[in-house]
């Protein structure tokens, strides 16, 4: 019984145990200035990253890929850290203070550290430590790739008229604004209850009531939706061009009501996903091929050469840098700088 047992429990201990000992083994290993294996648990980890954000499982191609990928990214950082090329950490936090600012944008203030750090788990899957981490180990490539491969990059030309000119000939059905208005907006928002959802008619109703089709009391009524306990949001709604795209965020009903209004009138109640609204139309613009010298939408100083310009030099740019990629890719794969093993590649 006793020996029947030690065998037992051995086997337990073996089947826990056989996993972690797989994690541990190498898929490749990186040796350029020093020995740096990626385990399995590494590459698999990598993996499921790329399948989340694809939404997708990943062949056996495409995994061998995103090895390749880790494995570029290993030599580079050996060869920054052998050139003495190093981040610091106030780099890092102004990367940080550059995407607290985008999503102190997008939801009107500043972020709260917990705030931030979920943020930058929906989008990254990291907590911040980690996050950290690969911002400093991205930056160092970038920095490695910018020392060894400074005059490709800088060797791109600006477009000059001529290119701008011929870029617009051949594209010029593209630029075309659509039908387009500004509009303020009334809204009072209701919940998933049919109570909730009475109550903001009721609220609704008052409203179109006060305001009738009277300019002057719209706006008054925007003004009064600052004030706490008002029920209702008031605001300018923006540019809303006539196409499928804005339909879908705005729906079709109030699409329709906005672009069925002239510059200064009130709209009728509007009944949406999300609340009841009324409208006021501010401005409005018919569809109009673009010159070169015209701005690409209400609202937006940057005209139609200005875009083609940028886009051009943003097009060259990012050829200079995959040239310039691979070529710092075959400079460190040269030689026997890593080792792959084809057996764990799978699990």
């Amino acid at each position: 019984m006793k020996r029947f047992f030690n065998v037992v429990l051995f086997g337990v201990l073996l089947t826990g145990f056989l996993p972690a000992q797989v994690d541990l083994q190498p898929v490749a290993i990186v040796r350029l200035t020093k020995s740096e294996p990626i385990t399995v648990k590494q590459f698999r980890t990598e993996v499921e990253k790329v399948e989340k954000q694809e939404r997708r499982s990943l062949n056996v191609s495409e995994r061998r890929q995103v090895l390749d990928l880790m494995i570029n990214e290993r030599l580079a950082i050996q060869a920054a850290e052998q050139d003495k090329i190093s981040v610091s950490e106030n780099e890092i936090n102004q990367q940080l203070q550059q995407l607290r600012a985008i999503l102190a944008q997008n939801i009107g203030r500043q972020p709260t550290e917990a705030e931030f750090a979920t943020a930058v788990k929906n989008e990254y899957a990291l907590e911040i430590p980690a996050f950290r981490e690969q911002i400093r180990r991205q930056y160092l490539v970038q920095k490695y790739l910018m020392s060894k491969k400074q005059d490709l990059i800088q060797s791109v030309k600006t477009p000059t008229e001529a290119d701008i000119q011929n870029f617009y000939n051949l594209n010029k059905a593209e630029f075309v604004r659509p039908d387009t208005v500004r509009f303020s907006m009334i809204q009072v928002p209701f919940g998933a209850s049919a109570t909730d959802k009475t109550k903001a008619k009721e609220l609704a109703d008052r409203l179109v009531r006060e305001i009738g089709s009277n300019p002057a009391k719209f706006d008054e009524a925007v003004i009064k939706s600052q004030s706490p306990g008002s029920g209702y949001q008031g605001g300018d709604a923006g540019y809303v061009p006539r196409n499928l795209q804005a339909q879908q965020v705005v729906g079709e009903e109030l699409m329709n009501t906005a672009f069925s209004l002239k510059q200064g009138e009130v709209s009728r109640l509007v009944e949406g996903a999300q609340g009841y609204s009324i409208i006021k139309v501010t401005e409005t613009y018919e569809m109009k091929n673009l010159a070169l010298d015209d701005v690409i939408q209400p609202g937006n100083r940057m005209t139609v050469h200005e875009f083609i310009s940028s886009r051009m030099l943003q097009e060259r740019q990012q050829g200079v840098m995959l040239q310039a990629s691979q070529e710092l890719v075959a400079d460190l794969r040269k030689g026997n700088s890593f080792q792959i093993f084809e057996n764990n590649l799978t699990w």
